[in-house]
């Protein structure tokens, strides 16, 4: 029987620390971009975030208006431990597809691939619905054949390009240059604009 992705499966991750998706670190890529923002106003959201080492890396870096969201809340109060001066307001220990907010800015760093591929097309609506005028998608999707029966699940250029292309204009959308060793090859960086 599969078992469903959800926050229990989540919870169970985290509590049995099988976590091997966490970098303990600022994805290179992502740390690459981030360093080139000079708007440090604007409004960041990380979804599916994790223990999310961005939103570390941003905050103390002076991007007071990051938001993380999990489905889980061990990963938020991981954060809290790191950055204890983090906002409680920030950290959203809810579903995704349930916020309401718009940001400027989302951080995609392995919340795609994490989701049930059925969800892939509801993703894109709630990115654009929760985005800014000309708001922007940031991050990293793995350009691999991964997982079929569990996350996290690959995907490829062309079915990215089809499934965000109505909705977003694909700005940038190419094989990450600097990623960890064992991602190597595996990871596109892109940066999609809202319609």
């Amino acid at each position: 029987m599969e078992t469903p992705i959800n926050k229990d499966f989540w919870d169970a991750k985290y509590s049995n620390n099988e976590t091997g998706w966490d970098l303990n670190q600022v994805s290179p890529p992502i740390k690459s971009y981030f360093d080139q923002v000079t708007n440090k106003d604007l409004k960041i959201l990380i979804p599916g975030g994790g223990n999310s080492h961005e939103a570390e890396y941003l905050f103390l870096n002076g991007f007071r208006n990051v938001t993380v969201i999990d489905i889980s809340e061990a990963p938020l109060k991981n954060l809290k431990k790191r950055v204890p001066n983090f906002p409680d307001s920030q950290l959203l220990h809810q579903d995704f597809f349930q916020l309401n907010d718009t940001y400027d800015l989302i951080v995609e760093q392995t919340f795609f691939c994490a989701l049930d591929p059925k969800l892939r097309l509801q993703y894109v609506h709630k990115m654009h619905d929760i985005l800014s005028e000309k708001g922007k998608i940031v991050g990293l999707l793995f350009d691999a054949p991964l997982n079929t029966e569990h996350p996290p699940f690959g995907g490829n250029k062309a079915e990215y390009n089809a499934l965000f292309s109505s909705k977003f204009e694909i700005k940038y959308m190419d094989s990450a240059r600097n990623s960890i060793a064992p991602r190597a090859g595996k990871e596109v960086f892109i940066n999609f604009i809202k319609k």
